[in-house]
């Protein structure tokens, strides 16, 4: 399966071929990280650009999903107390059971 994802971003990439000038504080260290990781050096930096990839369309989407729930929030005059949510939060990070935060009307 890993040699069919190499396969396939190959043949993307070859279709999108770019050149990156790397800086040369971080061009030294790429080699000794990816025998570490018993990559060549061209296929860590795919890895680890792929994986740069995915983080921002995840942060993307929690951006995107963070502004819907604002705007039915805004629309419904709905939401939970900080300081409800806070000590939920702080049960759960303790180990204790904790009862969910009711919605509030925030909003006259």
């Amino acid at each position: 399966m890993v040699l069919l994802y190499y396969y396939l971003m190959s043949i993307f990439l070859s279709l999108t071929a770019k050149s990156l000038n790397l800086h040369k504080v971080l061009k030294p260290r790429i080699p000794r990280l990816a025998k570490r990781a018993g990559e060549s050096p061209h296929a860590f930096m795919l890895r680890l650009l792929e994986e740069q990839v995915q983080a921002a369309e995840r942060f993307e989407q929690f951006l995107a999903a963070a502004r819907q729930a604002d705007e039915r929030m805004q629309e419904s005059g709905m939401g939970y107390a900080a300081q409800d949510v806070h000590g939920y939060l702080e049960a759960k990070v303790a180990g204790r059971r904790a009862a969910r935060p009711k919605p509030v009307q925030w909003r006259k």
